[in-house]
């Protein structure tokens, strides 16, 4: 192999490990963010308090998933 092929395979295994846990970050935070402001919204309409833990009990995989697909 050429000089350039493997900068491009360096340049590829160091960035993709990277790339996949800043978009694991990214979709989780648009979700929880998502979550938390429908959370508020309902306490609202029913005169109760919410919390991060009540927030977090209700995310399934399912929905990251499907922010996944919408991000990208």
């Amino acid at each position: 192999m050429s000089w350039w092929v493997r900068m491009m395979l360096v340049v590829a295994v160091a960035l993709i490990p990277g790339a996949f846990v800043l978009l694991l970050a990214y979709v989780s935070t648009r979700t929880m963010w998502e979550r938390w402001q429908q959370a508020q919204l309902q306490a609202e309409k029913n005169g109760t308090q919410v919390s991060f833990r009540d927030v977090l009990a209700t995310l399934e995989l399912k929905d990251l998933v499907r922010q996944a697909r919408a991000a990208l």
